[in-house]
């Protein structure tokens, strides 16, 4: 014989009352008939199933949710530096040390810090004014910012 198919209920509605199963950590909202997970962990990265049973019938509907750590402050560094024929060639990586998930893109005046991805590679004159770059490392749940300013050709 197989095994039953068993789920875990955190809501049930029926003739218009509703049943908190794990009240405390869940908030059911009436108006528009959403569920709010509080506190939400890793262990609640799962498929939720949403039935309504109308006579005969059922409706289901599947929902994968995503839990995200969010991004930390990224961190930006030289990793190989060039000065010659009165030029500057940077070679610059971004890091944020923790996040899920985590793109990466630079920006910055004039459009010579423009970029996706970790590595940004620059190229300035030496003497005129350099670029400020600004790597920005994102993620569904949240976004932050780190500036580099270049000047001196890194040496800072």
């Amino acid at each position: 014989t197989d095994s039953p198919l068993k789920k875990n209920l955190l809501l049930k509605i029926s003739g218009g009352n509703y049943t908190e199963f794990e009240p405390g950590r869940m908030r059911f909202h009436r108006s528009d008939f959403s569920l709010e997970i509080l506190n939400t962990s890793r262990a609640d990265q799962r498929l939720y199933e949403y039935s309504v049973s109308k006579g005969p019938e059922e409706e289901v509907w599947q929902i994968q949710l995503e839990v995200f750590e969010p991004v930390a402050d990224p961190r930006v560094r030289i990793v190989h530096r060039e000065r010659s024929n009165g030029s500057c060639w940077l070679a610059l990586r971004c890091r944020a040390a923790r996040g899920d998930a985590v793109s990466y893109s630079w920006g910055g005046p004039g459009g010579l810090c423009r970029g996706n991805g970790s590595a940004l590679n620059l190229s300035f004159a030496l003497g005129g004014a350099a670029p400020g770059c600004v790597c920005t490392a994102s993620n569904p749940v949240s976004s932050r910012d780190a500036a580099f300013d270049p000047s001196q050709c890194g040496l800072q």
